[in-house]
């Protein structure tokens, strides 16, 4: 957004004017719906949404535009065939008289495959140090306790198109198999886990298991799940020691509290 605005001096107050504008169309809109769908009084809210999709691998593009009426789609325009889709009665005046519309439909077509891609894709020169870096994940095989499911935990990856899955002699599983969210982390890497249920499965046979984690960039980071190998439950250990000693560092405090208050 830096470089931006030094090469646009006038971006963020020409897009500040647009934005306004666009607040009192919205407060019309409203207006309009309420008649449409017989309402008096109450709070609503108009939704909208639009953008574009650019692939910079085989260069193909896609582009989506929706209005929402009080969290219900409203009109969806369908890009192919330049034609709205109205999923309540309520829309379908404004549809037909959009599909009229030929010069609206024409900017649509143009602004969703041509500027807003164009647009895209200086976006991504400007911010290729940080929105196209890639950043190796760490890998960290956890256990609660013996009988808890194996955690498959992949922490500092960027960006979040990470894929996290076990497999067993080469052959990915399906089954006990959960997966978790990806979440992001505060330094703006992101992790997630993915958890593996080996209750029924003899601790001989772990070692045909395997997490698997893929993020294009770089190669497969492949971690074998040895039982011989300590350290599967050393980071859950080192937590409850550490919930532990807080604990009781929150026992003490209380005492010292209480003495000095007399008591």
């Amino acid at each position: 957004m830096d470089q931006l605005t030094r090469d646009d001096p006038d971006y963020l107050e020409r897009e500040t004017r647009l934005l306004q504008g666009n607040q009192q169309v919205f407060k019309l809109n409203i207006e309009i719906l309420k008649k449409r769908f017989n309402q008096t009084g109450g709070a609503h809210m108009v939704q909208y949404m639009y953008g574009c999709e650019w692939d910079d691998e085989d260069d193909t593009t896609d582009g989506y535009q929706q209005y929402g009426y009080d969290g219900e789609d409203f009109l969806v325009l369908d890009l192919k065939t330049l034609t709205w889709i109205a999923p309540v009665q309520q829309a379908f005046i404004t549809k037909l008289k959009w599909e009229q519309n030929r010069a609206l439909r024409e900017y649509w077509k143009n602004f969703l495959t041509k500027e807003c891609v164009d647009e895209l894709k200086k976006l991504l020169a400007y911010g290729k140090s940080t929105l196209q870096r890639t950043e190796r994940p760490e890998v960290s095989l956890l256990q609660r306790r013996p009988s808890s499911p194996v955690v498959c935990h992949a922490t500092g990856f960027y960006p979040d198109g990470v894929v996290v899955f076990w497999r067993r002699d080469g052959e990915e599983l399906y089954e006990h198999v959960d997966h978790g969210e990806v979440l992001p982390n505060p330094d703006g890497t992101f992790q997630v886990s993915v958890d593996l249920d080996l209750a029924e499965v003899p601790r001989e046979d772990w070692r045909r298991y395997e997490c698997v984690v893929q993020l294009k960039g770089i190669e497969d980071i492949l971690t074998p799940l040895d039982p011989a190998r300590n350290d599967i439950t050393t980071p859950i250990i080192i937590a409850v020691l550490i919930l532990a000693a807080v604990a009781a560092a929150g026992v003490a405090g209380v005492f010292v509290y209480k003495k000095r208050s007399g008591e």
